[in-house]
């Protein structure tokens, strides 16, 4: 997606960071990516009537950009980047 914006350089490694301050933003203020949100997909944590905390936005999405995490998952299909910080990805609808 990053591509379209920066063609026909490639995306440099801001976008990577433009990338990690939208969605811990996005995170904390919703619960939900845009991505999430049209996906109908959300972010369930330990306090589900709470806002997420900063700190899990924060630590979810930096393991998140090392990709690692995301491609280790569990018997319940949970990434590392959501069994660290106790959160996972559930259907809203």
């Amino acid at each position: 997606m990053t591509a379209l914006f920066t063609a026909p350089d490639p995306p440099e490694l801001w976008s990577l960071l433009t990338f990690g301050v939208m969605t811990v933003v996005f995170l904390v203020l919703t619960g939900q990516t845009p991505g999430m949100r049209l996906l109908g997909l959300r972010l369930a944590h330990p306090q589900p009537e709470q806002r997420l905390a900063l700190w899990r936005a924060v630590v979810r999405t930096g393991l998140l950009t090392l990709l690692l995490p995301a491609l280790v998952v569990d018997s319940d299909g949970r990434g590392l980047h959501d069994r660290l910080t106790d959160t996972a990805v559930v259907r809203e609808r």
